[in-house]
């Protein structure tokens, strides 16, 4: 009789852009145990998005109103169950991510329920985010609003760094000011392998149920 699989530990980052998230996917990938997957926003919004449905995932807060934001709930719903099915099959996963909308937030919860998942809020301060914008990034020149005369943090930028830590139940934090990409994996490595056992996406599908009615 085949054995059942084990499931794939997953990892989520959750901050604002420019918080570090990216560098920290890469240095899991390149120093942990195993295939560490890839299945986050920037993956699905540059590789898997549509050019005219962009950018999907990658929505701000604040932009309700936008014609694509109808469809970003599926959008983060197809992501998870992506996710779900990763894990699933034995695969571990990491993920960069930013959650402003607690619906959608617990709904993803929800999808990755009976799954080792450890949810990781990635804190950087809006300063140290400013001066990573400006500077700019190879290959991604004008994706990131940088200051301006007059307005040296656009308000997009303070509307992530005051919405995407909400309500902010995490398993573990990192300030990336402070910690490198590899010493922020190794942190998480750590946790994985200590405990305790995370519960933070457990707490979040539970506390935000009560707003959340699953699609169908």
């Amino acid at each position: 009789m085949e054995q059942p699989t084990e499931p794939g530990q997953i990892v989520i980052l959750n901050g604002a852009p420019r918080s570090g998230k990216s560098s920290i996917v890469a240095a899991i990938q390149e120093t942990f145990d195993g295939p560490w997957m890839n299945l986050g926003v920037d993956v699905f919004v540059r590789e898997v998005t549509p050019r005219r449905y962009r950018p999907g995932l990658g929505l701000r807060p604040g932009e309700e109103d936008h014609s694509l934001a109808p469809l970003v709930p599926t959008f983060y719903a197809a992501m998870y169950e992506s996710i779900a099915a990763h894990s699933r099959a034995g695969l571990n996963v990491v993920v960069d991510v930013g959650h402003y909308d607690a619906k959608i937030l617990a709904d993803s919860a929800r999808r990755l329920a009976g799954l080792p998942v450890l949810f990781v809020g990635v804190r950087c301060p809006i300063e140290v985010i400013m001066d990573r914008r400006n500077a700019g990034q190879a290959g991604r020149e004008g994706q990131y609003a940088t200051g301006l005369q007059g307005e040296p943090t656009p308000a997009p930028v303070l509307r992530w760094q005051r919405d995407v830590h909400h309500p902010g139940i995490y398993d573990l934090e990192v300030d990336t000011s402070l910690l490198s990409p590899e010493e922020s994996a190794a942190v998480i490595r750590r946790r994985i392998a200590q405990g305790p056992p995370p519960s933070a996406f457990q707490r979040l599908a539970t506390s935000l149920a009560s707003s959340v009615k699953r699609p169908a």
